[in-house]
């Protein structure tokens, strides 16, 4: 049976850093943020610099489709996925996104990317594409914790990965994880 994993953690915790890697393992990546960019294009709206129309826009399907709804919109994509490779997903938030995949796919694993608040902030602030001030992403922090019931995923994941320390220690901290999914793999 193909793999499947969703990279969770807080914004800026170096999530990208593991779906990336896996991606140029061969793994395909599927991203949950790529739903809210072909939805707002197939409605005509456009992105705005400041993310407000995205945010927007994301808060009304959640409303309109239910908390779970961007795992839904991304199942089918999932299965056509799995049916060839190994697949990692990147932006699952949610503990209602959760629920609703490892009821359709048991074998799914949660990696969460987890960094030092303020080592996460001085990163997040100095990164080229998307940059938040401190306030911003303490703000974002509390908005995702709060409003999407972020805290689920990272509290019950499967693996973690601490981002505190050099990328050889991460892409190590990576193969083991692997291993030990390709492991229990076996024993089933």
């Amino acid at each position: 049976m193909n793999k499947l994993i969703a990279v969770v953690g807080m914004s800026g915790s170096g999530k990208s850093i593991a779906t990336e890697e896996l991606e140029n393992r061969g793994w395909t990546k599927l991203y949950f943020g790529g739903i809210t960019y072909k939805l707002m294009q197939e409605a005509g709206i456009e992105r705005t610099k400041d993310g407000k129309s995205e945010k927007e826009f994301r808060e009304k399907l959640r409303r309109d489709h239910g908390p779970e709804c961007y795992a839904k919109f991304l199942e089918p994509d999932i299965r056509e996925s799995l049916e060839k490779g190994n697949v990692v997903l990147d932006g699952l938030y949610s503990w209602y996104e959760y629920q609703y995949l490892i009821d359709k796919f048991p074998n799914l694993k949660l990696v969460c990317v987890v960094v030092d608040k303020e080592l996460r902030y001085k990163r997040v602030s100095e990164r080229v594409d998307r940059p938040f001030t401190r306030e911003d992403i303490i703000y974002r922090d509390l908005s995702e914790i709060n409003n999407l019931a972020k805290g689920g995923p990272i509290a019950y994941a499967d693996y973690y990965i601490f981002n505190n320390d050099s990328l050889d220690d991460y892409k190590k901290r990576l193969n083991e994880i692997l291993e030990d999914i390709n492991k229990h793999e076996g024993e089933k």
